[in-house]
């Protein structure tokens, strides 16, 4: 089944929207919104469609954007999003999701807020300001940043959440307490004796399978990692991969099996797609075996990235998967990753694209 698709991207100046038709083959392009803030992050609320864009840097403050209607009319609030006198203040709002009426945004330096009055007022989450690692974090390139959130899809008390860089976290009380699950994810770039340490970890991505809530796929620094409880342990993936260093993953919408990746060329080689040739990696027996998918993909000079919250999937049969690049390219495929089609050049520099069904 096909059906109208909407992409969220967030950019370096502003959020864009474009929508398609019926079967993904023609899409329209809106913006930039949000004023060209920079937009880190975008999300469609489930139950409501709202869309809520977070963003902001030390210029203009940290802030959630808000349209009911399709992005025709936007407020934006950040009341609440700020930490208490005397530390470090909040710099920009990296990561959204909602459900069960709440929205939740972590943010830089790493932290979480809440709101349950749709992104007008915001709480502080004082557990994971209290998580007793908390002193063993340490920032990764962009700063102490907290970039994923993942939501059980049957328990709203169950949280996910990535930082960069401390690891993968899991709250089951609505964020009172929290537990590190980085148990066989590697540091390579620690001493051999803390090489597997409780924190630490520079998670890049992390995707939930596809009906399988305790099944997760992580991204990171240092290698591809799947668990199949909840975190409390990974395995590694990465053989056969061209490289352990990458940004983004995205779930199949309906197979727990498949995946996809944009693997770099590695941390300190550049950090672009191997050999120039840009690529989109595909497993579809949960990291066994992968396969590279070209068709479409620039093989000659295509030295892009593509950031870790810039690839997403739709709830399409079959399945498509869209990915924007650090040089305002964004691609999709409407294939299952078979083969690629350029559906908007030029933009600013792309920082994450999700997907909805809600065209309002």
């Amino acid at each position: 089944m096909t059906q109208p698709t909407r992409l969220l991207v967030g950019t370096k100046k502003g959020l864009f929207l474009l929508d398609s038709d019926a079967d993904r083959s023609e899409w329209s392009l809106r913006g930039p919104f949000c004023e060209t803030w920079p937009i880190n992050h975008a999300v469609a609320h489930p139950e409501t469609g709202v869309i809520h864009a977070g963003g902001g840097n030390e210029w203009f403050g940290p802030a959630v954007w808000t349209s009911p209607d399709g992005g025709t009319s936007w407020s934006h609030s950040s009341e609440g999003i700020a930490y208490p006198e005397g530390q470090e203040p909040v710099d920009t709002v990296w990561s959204l999701a909602a459900a069960n009426g709440h929205i939740w945004a972590g943010v830089k330096p790493a932290g979480l807020f809440r709101s349950e009055d749709g992104g007008t007022r915001w709480s502080l989450v004082d557990g994971l300001q209290q998580e007793p690692t908390r002193d063993r974090w340490m920032p990764g390139g962009a700063g102490l940043i907290l970039h994923h959130i993942l939501l059980h899809p049957d328990d709203p008390e169950q949280l996910w959440i990535g930082i960069s860089a401390a690891g993968v976290f899991h709250t089951a009380d609505g964020g009172a307490t929290w537990e590190p699950r980085n148990r066989g994810t590697r540091q390579d770039y620690a001493p051999e004796e803390h090489r597997y340490a409780e924190v630490g970890q520079c998670v890049h991505s992390i995707v939930m399978a596809a009906g399988m809530p305790d099944r997760l796929y992580q991204q990171n620094h240092c290698g591809m990692y799947r668990s199949d409880d909840a975190g409390r342990n990974w395995e590694s993936i990465e053989a056969g991969l061209p490289s352990t260093f990458g940004f983004p993953a995205a779930a199949h919408p309906s197979d727990p099996e498949t995946l996809y990746l944009f693997p770099l060329n590695g941390d300190q080689a550049g950090r672009y797609a191997p050999d120039g040739a840009a690529a989109v990696w595909r497993t579809t027996d949960g990291g066994r075996t992968w396969a590279a998918f070209r068709e479409g993909l620039p093989q000659e000079n295509a030295y892009m990235t593509v950031w870790r919250q810039a690839m997403a999937t739709d709830r399409c049969d079959p399945a498509g998967v869209y990915f924007g690049t650090t040089s305002g390219a964004l691609y999709a495929s409407a294939d299952g990753g078979e083969s690629w089609t350029a559906i908007a050049e030029h933009l600013p520099s792309i920082t994450s694209v999700e997907t909805t069904h809600a065209l309002a």
